[in-house]
C-alpha cells in the first residue's frame, strides 16, 4: 500500500505553479476547502488537492470565471462525469463558446495575414525577375474563407483575390 504525502503550501505551488498568495486567496473565498492543517496550523495538502489546484488554470485559460468553476472543483478527479449531467452539459455549452472564439479570432487572423500578404506584394513590385517571384507567390497563397460580414473590411483587390499590383500599360 502506497503511504499518503502531505505537501506544504510552499511545495503545492511549486507543484501547481500557483503562488502561495493565490491559493490562500482560493481558499478564503471558498473556491477550493479549507485546507487541513498540522498540529502547528499550518497547512497541508494532499495529491488530491494538488490535481484539484491545477485545475484552476486549466478552466480560466478557457475563459471560465472563477465562480462558475466551484462546481467542477468540487467534485473528485476520478468522479464519473454520468453522475453530474448538468456539469457535462455546462462543460459542452462552454466548449461551444471557446470553439465560437475560436473561429472569430480565426477570421481576424486570416484577414491581418491577407493584409500583410498584399502590402508584402506592393512592396516587391519593382523589378521583372521579382515581377516573377511575385507571381510564383501568388499562385502559393490560398485565401483562407472569410465571412461575408468580414468581408465588407477588406479592400476590393482582397475580395477579387487580385493581390497584384495593376501594371501600366504605357
Amino acid at each position: 500500500m502506497k503511504e499518503e504525502r502531505f505537501y506544504t503550501i510552499k511545495q503545492t505551488a511549486e507543484l501547481t505553479g500557483i503562488t502561495e498568495d493565490t491559493i490562500r486567496y482560493y481558499e478564503k473565498i471558498a473556491l477550493l476547502p479549507r485546507a487541513e492543517r498540522k498540529d502547528n496550523g499550518h497547512r497541508i495538502y494532499r495529491e488530491e488537492d494538488i490535481h484539484t489546484i491545477r485545475l484552476i488554470p486549466c478552466l480560466k485559460k478557457t475563459g471560465m470565471p472563477l465562480e462558475q468553476m466551484r462546481p467542477f472543483l468540487a467534485i473528485s478527479a476520478d468522479t464519473d462525469p454520468a453522475e453530474y449531467p448538468e456539469l457535462v452539459e455546462l462543460l459542452r455549452s462552454h466548449r461551444d463558446n471557446m470553439v465560437s472564439q475560436i473561429n472569430s479570432l480565426q477570421q481576424v487572423v486570416d484577414f491581418i495575414d491577407m493584409k500583410l500578404e498584399e502590402g508584402r506584394y506592393r512592396r516587391d513590385c519593382s523589378g521583372e525577375t521579382q515581377d516573377n517571384l511575385l507571381e510564383q507567390k501568388v499562385r502559393q497563397v490560398r485565401p483562407k474563407p472569410i465571412s461575408p460580414v468580414e468581408m465588407i473590411y477588406f479592400s476590393e483587390s482582397a475580395k477579387t483575390g487580385n493581390y497584384l499590383p495593376q501594371q501600366n500599360k504605357s
